[in-house]
């Protein structure tokens, strides 16, 4: 696994998200109740980005286009019109720093 340095902890309030990128791949963090996620930042029924379009609401995101809801801890469709899940990536904490494995993103099993 190869981690990225992409934010502190302080730049992902609590109930809040962040949308990182490298590269090509955009990823929304999302912080719930001081736990952090990471999913493909756009919603997978339309071109919207969750972490600056989205609603966060414990642990279900809303898009804000046309009201999708996934789960950000496993990627999956709770609401449609969305049929298909987001990729979910790996993330580590050390001390303030947040990180995120941009090559691993994969579908939740």
């Amino acid at each position: 696994m190869e981690f990225t340095r992409v934010c502190s902890l302080s730049e992902v309030p609590q109930g809040e998200a962040l949308k990182v990128e490298s590269g090509d791949t955009a990823v929304a963090i999302f912080n719930v109740e001081g736990e952090l996620f990471a999913t493909q930042d756009r919603c997978t029924h339309g071109e919207w980005s969750l972490a600056e379009g989205g609603y966060l609401d414990g642990d279900v995101v809303e898009c804000s286009l046309h009201m999708g809801k996934f789960c950000v801890r496993t990627g999956k469709v709770k609401s449609p019109p969305p049929c298909v899940p987001l990729k979910i990536f790996p993330i580590r904490i050390e001390g303030n720093d947040v990180f995120v494995d941009f090559n691993a993103g994969h579908l939740a099993p």
